[in-house]
């Protein structure tokens, strides 16, 4: 019915369908329990009661379960709705419009070269989500270089450069320990003077904990990027691992902070039942999700939509 009602075709994309299965554990946890509770015979102060409890224990959060609640309860009042199902389709509006954001990083025709700053603590699934989108974007037409600043771990280095080889992209590095900075500024020449690239994903350090080092380390990247692309970075996006619950939260806005984030990548979703932190993070950070993980695998990433979520999380 919320596909009918906010435009959808009936038959499911294909992301819709990788969005709803990463989604399946969440959706046969707690979260789950919503629907049962919208099959009550009436509208109760219990259904009110038990909604808020579930959503709080499937990690929603307070502020944001209170504030769902309240919305969804006055429209179901204002408009006279005496329905459950009624009732839950306006929840689900609500829950929308908590998470509805922009189209993924709109890239400019007229900019020769787009940078885009990949930020995250270390586990979060940042080198992985990286190479998921070289792989998005190049297969939607464009010319994608990576860039290997995250000089801290060797390791990283290297995945990267794995990643770079299942996109069948471009991976411009430095020796470890190298100076991040000069990184940047390699794979910005590179990518405007002979790989003829018009995005660039710039891999950077994820050390949370040493926040001034990373704060400082950032703005460096930040003006090195600025002096050679204008306006660059265009955007800096935040890759976040769901399976956290409420502790993403604060973490997202640690880097917000600490990065300037304009948008966040969820990923591992599929591993937690638990996956209401993401209502909250557009509230609670001001910043919109972009994509979400939907496996392991190079082409399991999707473009975030609000609608899709919702049914993925509570079913439809």
């Amino acid at each position: 019915m919320l596909r009918k009602l906010f435009g959808k075709d009936e038959e499911k994309s294909v992301d819709e369908v990788k969005l709803e299965t990463s989604l399946e554990k969440t959706r046969s946890g707690l979260l789950g329990r919503v629907s049962t509770i919208f099959q009550a015979n009436e509208i109760s102060e219990e259904l009110w009661e038990e909604l808020e409890e579930t959503l709080i224990m499937g990690d929603a959060g307070m502020d944001v379960t209170m504030d769902l609640v309240s919305a969804t309860r006055q429209r179901v009042q204002d408009e006279g709705i005496k329905s459950t199902d009624d009732a839950y389709i306006v929840l689900k509006q609500e829950m929308v419009k908590l998470l509805e954001s922009d189209e993924p990083l709109p890239i400019d025709e007229a900019r020769m070269l787009t940078v885009v700053l990949v930020v995250g603590v270390n586990g979060s699934g940042k080198t992985t989500t990286l190479g998921k989108l070289a792989n998005w974007y190049k297969k939607n037409g464009r010319t994608v270089v990576l860039g290997a600043a995250d000089t801290f771990r060797a390791a990283a280095i290297d995945q990267l450069k794995v990643w770079g080889e299942r996109a069948d992209v471009d991976v411009i590095a430095h020796a470890p320990g190298s100076d991040p900075s000069a990184v940047v500024f390699d794979a910005i020449r590179a990518s405007q003077e002979s790989r003829n690239a018009d995005l660039l994903l710039i891999d950077t350090a994820g050390r949370l904990q040493t926040k001034y080092n990373l704060m400082q380390e950032l703005e460096k990247i930040k003006r090195v990027a600025g002096k050679q692309v204008h306006r660059a970075p265009h955007e800096v996006l935040l890759v976040l691992d769901g399976s956290t619950g409420q502790n993403a939260i604060s973490q997202a806005k640690s880097f917000k902070e600490a990065a300037g984030v304009t948008g966040i990548v969820l990923t591992k979703l599929d591993g937690t039942a638990k996956g209401g932190a993401a209502l909250s993070i557009n509230r609670e950070i001001g910043v919109p999700v972009r994509f979400v993980g939907t496996g392991e695998q190079i082409d399991d990433l999707v473009a975030f939509d609000a609608v899709a979520f919702v049914e993925g999380l509570l079913g439809e």
